[in-house]
């Protein structure tokens, strides 16, 4: 698994995808805050799903505008 990398993908539906590898606590800000700006500018319903298939575990020091499921 890489650090820092997300991958867009545009579905035959017109539905944007994104799957993002771990992210670096020096990069989690900007990666949150890009993501939040792709989701008002494509509009529509926002979800987010934990990847089965990597180990999640971070400490927060600051507010989101949603929550993780762990």
């Amino acid at each position: 698994m890489d650090f820092d990398q997300m991958t867009i993908e545009l579905l035959p539906d017109g539905t944007l995808k994104t799957t993002t590898d771990e992210i670096s606590p020096a990069n989690h800000d900007g990666a949150e805050s890009f993501l939040r700006n792709v989701a008002k500018l494509a509009g529509g319903e926002t979800t987010r799903e934990a990847r089965k298939d990597v180990n999640h575990a971070h400490v927060h020091a600051h507010e989101h505008g949603h929550t993780h499921q762990h």
